[in-house]
Parts: C-alpha cells; structure tokens; sequence
C-alpha cells in the first residue's frame, strides 16, 4: 500500500511527554492497597487489587499500561503476530502508537487525524469510523509499513516515519525502549512477560456444553481469533462452554502460544478473561497479583487454554 499520510503539524514532544509510558528497571511489582485515605505498598500476592495495571517484563526491565493501553497493544502486536509479521514490525507499530496516541484509541486529535495510529480520512486512510477501529487501523498501519523497503533494518523513528510523515519525525525513537518490552513479552519471545493485576470480571449466566462456548467465550474467541491467531478454538469438554483453546502449529509453535497467551492476559481489561493457561504456566485473574504461576496444566507446547467466567 503506498504512503499517502502527508507531514501534518503535531504537537511539540515536550508537551506529548506527558502521555509516554514510563520505563521501570525493576521485576518486582508492588501492589496497593487503602487503608484510612493512606496508600500503602505491600508485597501481600493475595492483598486485593486497587489499581488495576499491566506490565511488560523483559530481562529485569519493566514499563507499565493501563488497561486500556494493554488492550490497544494487544491487538497492535497481536495483529503482526497473526500476520507473521517479524517482531520489529510490532516495535514499530507500539513505538508509533505511544508518540501518537498516548496508546489510547482516540476520537480526535489534529485537523481529521483519529484513532491509535491518528490516522487521517480525507487522506485516503479510511472512513472516520474505520480509522477508529483498532484492528481496521493496525492492519492499515502494517500494510503502509511493509511496503518501506528494507524496514526491518531501518531505526524505528525511520521506518515510523516513512508510514506516518509526521511534522516531528525523531520522536518515534524515543519510545523504542518501552515499545521493545512489550512487543518481545507480546510476540511470545518472552514467555510469561506480559501479566496484569486486574479486579474480578462480572461475567452472566449464559449456557453452553462441550460443542458450544457460551456467548461471552465465543465473543472472546471470535477476538482472538482476529487479532491474534487463524487456529480455529476448540471448547473445553466439562466447562459449560465458558473455556476454549488453540493448538498452534508452525515452526515454533510454544511461543505462539504464549504469544496468544499474552493477548488474552492483556486484552483481560476489556474482555472477562478469568484464566489462560499455556504448558506448565497459569495466569489467574482472581490471583494476579502472583502472576503467572509455574504448575502443571496438561497442555502440549503450542496449546494454549482462554477461560471466561
């Protein structure tokens, strides 16, 4: 697809500073709990969740999302990942979204600019409801980005620019260290990197069986199955249709399935993920704050189990 987002004036990154994700150089995550209007830190791993976060954990360094921006990241690196798409492909997709967008899927921004990648309609990008749909918009992004010749080799502001034009083209550089982090725990490459500390999800009571996942799972299946993977799920015998899983195949096949591991566990702020579970690790949404726990799930390598509910 050839570039068609002309330079357009932004605003200044001093001001835009405020809305970057800030990069952390420490593992251990403290949670927080109230008590009389004090905050108090504790490393109680069954103290309740107060503040809902995320972090992407990569070889002692860490930076930390809201909800709302693990989700948007989600489908930004989920999308390469489906696409077979080289992680550097997913840096620069996070690096882009963090300058533009703060990784948040906004309904404004300069002159018609909308969405994560503040994408503009009237020059040719797709319609205003388009541009604001993380997927739609991804799949834009990727399209423009592999048609700059040699951007896997390219410095991130370079490749993101060719894309984007943008009125202050080395900013995107900035945002690469974070922009690294999420999309090596994202992508897989990192197993067990991505967690999120999150309160319970109301989920309804709906029916299923063992040939049918309820509405709430279909509608998370149907998700994954866009964003992050083509493998058709399969229910749960003995869940009442509430937990469904993959089995990924390909040249590596255990870190795509904790590629789509990592998607659910950051798209659990918007969906009622409960559980994921990949071979020999558990992420449990009513135990987050413990992270991902080592134990034995009865999955293959390449096997990766989504529960809601």
């Amino acid at each position: 697809m050839a570039v068609r987002a002309p330079q357009r004036r932004r605003t200044p990154p001093g001001a835009r500073r405020t809305r970057r994700l800030r990069l952390a150089t420490t593992l251990t995550v403290t949670a927080l709990a109230v008590t009389g209007g004090v905050v108090w830190l504790t490393r109680d791993p069954d103290a309740p969740v107060v503040r809902e976060r995320c972090w992407a954990s990569v070889e002692g360094e860490s930076t930390s999302l809201s909800p709302e921006q693990a989700a948007n990241a989600a489908t930004v690196v989920g999308l390469s990942v489906r696409r077979g798409l080289p992680a550097r492909a997913a840096t620069i997709g996070i690096a882009t979204i963090v300058q533009e967008s703060g990784m948040r899927n906004l309904d404004h921004g300069d002159r018609d600019s909308l969405g994560l990648f503040q994408q503009r309609p009237s020059q040719g990008w797709g319609t205003p409801e388009q541009v604001q749909d993380p997927v739609f918009a991804t799949n834009a992004f990727y399209d423009a980005l592999i048609e700059v010749d040699g951007y896997r080799d390219l410095p991130v502001t370079d490749a993101a620019q060719q894309v984007q034009r943008s009125g202050f083209p080395l900013a995107y550089g900035d945002h690469e260290p974070e922009a690294r982090l999420i999309a090596s725990a994202l992508t897989g490459y990192t197993p067990g990197g991505f967690t999120c500390h999150l309160r319970g999800a109301d989920v309804p009571l709906e029916n299923g069986d063992d040939s049918r996942l309820t509405d709430t799972a279909q509608r998370v299946a149907d998700a994954a199955a866009t964003q992050v993977t083509t493998a058709s799920p399969a229910v749960v015998a003995g869940t009442s249709g509430r937990a469904f899983e993959f089995t990924l195949g390909g040249e590596d096949p255990a870190r795509t399935a904790w590629a789509v591991a990592g998607w659910a566990v950051a798209s659990a702020g918007t969906y009622p993920v409960t559980e994921v579970s990949v071979a020999g690790s558990r992420w449990t949404r009513a135990a987050s704050s413990r992270d991902w726990v080592e134990t034995a799930t009865g999955l293959p390598a390449g096997g990766v189990q989504i529960r809601v509910g």
